[in-house]
Order: structure tokens, then C-alpha cells, then sequence
């Protein structure tokens, strides 16, 4: 692991700092209290202090959401972030550490790392099939397990720019990793996100309190800075948006011989609504 980033990390148990260990063929992080935590032979190390209550992301949709935003379709929320974290990362020194907390397959923590030649990156996940993709995303990334829902396993304020885009958020533990000077990035979903495929499909709604409830939950350890909306237009063939169907949370509630028939009837090609908003916070 990059030492740059590894010098970031703390022990989930303890909250000691990690260094590696090596025996035999098996890589490992280990703390001075020897709590130790395999590095798997797809890269990623495991930082899960006990059991995760949850899995996070299927095989099937990482598959779904890597093959679609391969195809460039999100690019407009990769491009924001990269924007707004060359922004943010101005006054810092050497390797900024750059933390996707909910990272996916690292698809935009590459973007931003690509905008910023002297930053690091840690990919956060739940989802081992995620983790599998974002290890390899970038060159100056390392991908961790992690329950972001619990304690981070990293320093104190070592953290320069945090991205949370379509995740939970941990706002008493994105304070406590970022750097005072640090931002908070965030991208949520607008109200017309997807709408043609609302309906038409019977997929899941964008709460129309979206935006209530994101400052809710971090509202009282950051201060907003920004916002922008971003939306674009896309042209998909019916695979397409079965493929965008498959990567979001409308996979875990939808009847997929229902879906099959209701993706028969819609005229092609499809179009379709993106749009979201991007977020920024300062640490208050």
C-alpha cells in the first residue's frame, strides 16, 4: 500500500496507527497491538471491526453500474467533483488524501485523482464486489472495507476533500477525518432524476425531502458552501436502462419479470433525464 495513505489509516479496534505485514504469501495491515486485517489478493484490505449488518452492492449490480458508467453516461457528476475538489484542495500541501467514503467501483475517485496529480486516494465500501473494481481504479488509490455507518478507519482531520455520492452519510465521522481547511462533497440525486423511467417503470422516487434530510444529517458539523445542479440527456437503447435499473437501489425493490415486460413497451431509443445535485460543506 502507498505509504502516503497508509499513514492515514488507524486500527478500527484501537485506533492505532497500521503499518504491513508480510508472512509467507499473505499481506496484512497490522497496529502495535497486533489487531490484524488481511489484505485480499484483489487489493483491497479488510478494515471491518466485527461483522458489517449488511453486504452492500451484489456482484450483478457492480457489474451493471461499472459496464454503464464506462460507457461515459455519468460523466457529468465526475466532471463536477473533479471541478469542485480542485477547488477545494488549493491550500494544501503534498499529497492531499482524497476519501470516497461509499466509493462504488472508484469510478469517481479516478476522475478526481486524474484532476489532481498530487493527491492520494482511499476508496470506502461495504460491498467486497465493489471493492474488487476499486482497488484497481487508480494507481495513487488503495480501497478498504468499511462500514461507513461506523468509525473510519482514519486519523483525525487527515482527510482534504470527502466525496459521498449516492451514500450514507456519517456526518459526526466526516468531521472528525477532515482537515478543518477540508471539503465535504456531496451528490444527490434532483427531482427530476431518471423521472421518465419513474413511471414508466415503476421505480423508486427521489424523496422529495431529499435535500431536508441530507442537511439534516450533516447540517450540524458543516457549513454549506456551494451547490450546483447538473442535468443532461440521455439517448439509451432498452439494455441501457435495464443496465441503470440493475446498478441502483430500484434492483433491490423491482420484480424483474415485471421489469422485463414494462422494458418491452417503452419506445426506443429511451430518453432520459439526468440530474443532481452537487454539495459542498466546510468543517464548522
Amino acid at each position: 500500500m502507498d505509504p502516503r495513505i497508509l499513514r492515514r489509516l488507524r486500527c478500527p479496534v484501537c485506533g492505532e496507527p497500521l503499518a504491513e505485514a508480510t508472512a509467507g504469501t499473505a499481506r496484512a495491515l497490522r497496529c502495535l497491538r497486533r489487531h490484524s486485517f488481511d489484505i485480499a489478493r484483489q487489493g483491497y484490505v479488510n478494515l471491518l471491526a466485527g461483522r458489517a449488518p449488511h453486504v452492500g452492492d451484489t456482484a450483478e449490480m457492480v457489474a451493471a453500474r461499472a459496464d454503464f458508467l464506462a460507457a461515459g453516461h455519468y460523466d457529468l457528476i465526475s466532471d463536477a467533483l473533479a471541478d469542485a475538489a480542485t477547488q477545494a484542495v488549493s491550500g494544501f500541501g503534498a499529497y492531499p488524501l482524497v476519501v470516497d467514503a461509499g466509493a462504488g467501483t472508484g469510478r469517481y475517485l479516478n476522475a478526481v485523482l486524474a484532476a489532481l496529480p498530487d493527491a492520494v486516494g482511499l476508496a470506502l465500501d461495504v460491498s467486497k464486489p465493489a471493492l474488487r473494481r476499486a482497488a484497481r481504479a487508480h494507481p495513487r488509490a488503495a480501497a478498504a472495507l468499511a462500514d461507513t455507518w461506523q468509525r473510519l478507519p482514519l486519523a483525525d482531520n487527515s482527510t482534504a476533500v470527502l466525496l459521498n455520492v449516492f451514500a450514507p452519510r456519517n456526518g459526526p465521522e466526516f468531521h472528525r477525518v477532515l482537515d478543518p481547511a477540508g471539503a465535504l462533497l456531496v451528490v444527490t440525486p434532483a427531482a427530476d432524476h431518471l423521472s421518465e423511467l419513474v413511471d414508466a417503470l415503476d421505480l423508486l422516487r427521489v424523496d422529495p425531502d431529499k435535500a431536508d434530510r441530507v442537511a439534516a444529517t450533516i447540517g450540524g458539523h458543516f457549513t454549506p458552501v456551494g451547490s450546483t445542479v447538473h442535468r443532461a440527456e440521455l439517448t439509451l437503447t432498452r439494455t441501457e436502462v435495464a443496465t441503470l435499473v440493475g446498478m441502483g437501489p430500484s434492483a433491490w425493490h423491482t420484480d424483474p419479470g415485471a421489469l422485463a415486460d414494462r422494458l418491452a413497451a417503452l419506445p426506443e431509443p429511451v430518453r432520459v433525464t439526468v440530474a443532481v445535485r452537487v454539495d459542498a460543506y466546510r468543517p464548522r
